[in-house]
């Protein structure tokens, strides 16, 4: 597996469980050709999605802002998800607790009931969490079942995350723009390195229980534009695992993967303003 560290889109990669090395090893790629942080692009971005956005609403206000989430970008409109049930949502998001456990340094024993300790100690009032708690024998059975066998995988692959890493997880990001008429909303599983030197460092990390597809790429791209706008500096790369398939794939941030990214956000608020 190769990882490249010049600000160009690299291929799509394969993490394996026989390979050499693990999610980790991946997002810090190889230090010394980092390139030098872009501190430029962000406010060309902002400019690109105002001016789209204008050209979409014009003057008209809609009587709720416009929400754009990671998951606008996963599917296309107006399609259903199939694997979003009750109970892959629930596997997702224990798995994602699993991971806020691992980069901590914390080795579950019990992986079920200790990523659903996390989630009942990080949640509120909680819908989904309601739902689990009615589940019958058999499916909860299945369910922690289907969670150890995800968190075996990510285990497995995550490696030790540095703590001079400054890991940060479930880390949320909201960027308001056109007046206030649309919100870009996003929540990075995992977020590692830090902005303030004079090289890209910030890898961003997302985990999903289902196997990669196009949407996916979409979504990591989605991920690194709500990222640059959010702190003003381009990341370094963006990734995804699937605890599926173990596939990983990674991809360095350029600006033309912004402005691509930038393109399928506003194609996304079109069609919401299209079908209100």
């Amino acid at each position: 597996m190769c990882v490249t560290g010049t600000r160009k889109n690299v291929a799509m990669t394969t993490l394996t469980p026989l390979s050499p090395l693990s999610v980790i090893d991946a997002l810090r790629g190889d230090r010394s050709s980092r390139p030098a942080a872009d501190t430029t692009s962000a406010a060309g971005l902002r400019a690109r999605l105002e001016d789209g956005i204008y050209e979409i609403l014009g003057d008209e206000s809609p009587t709720s802002p416009l929400v754009v989430r990671a998951s606008s970008l996963r599917q296309p409109s107006r399609t259903t998800d199939l694997s979003m049930s009750a109970l892959a949502r629930m596997r997702g998001v224990l798995v994602n607790q699993l991971l806020r456990l691992l980069c901590v340094g914390f080795r579950p024993d019990c992986t079920f009931d200790n990523a659903l300790d996390a989630w009942r100690g990080d949640s509120g009032a909680d819908d989904l969490l309601s739902q689990l708690d009615r589940l019958d024998d058999e499916e909860r059975a299945r369910l922690a079942t289907d969670v150890t066998a995800h968190g075996l995988a990510l285990s497995r692959a995550l490696g030790d995350v540095p703590s001079r890493w400054m890991p940060r997880s479930a880390l949320r990001a909201s960027q308001r723009l056109g007046g206030g008429r649309v919100i870009l909303r996003d929540v990075i599983d995992l977020m590692v390195g830090t902005n303030g030197c004079g090289s890209a460092t910030v890898a961003l990390f997302d985990v999903t229980t289902s196997p990669l597809s196009e949407g996916a790429e979409r979504t990591m791209r989605y991920h690194a534009l709500v990222e640059t706008l959010r702190s003003s500096v381009v990341p370094l790369r963006t990734s995804t695992f699937s605890t599926a398939t173990g596939e990983l794939w990674t991809l360095d941030v350029d600006h033309g993967m912004l402005q691509r990214s930038a393109d399928e956000v506003l194609a996304v608020v079109n069609d919401t303003w299209s079908s209100r």
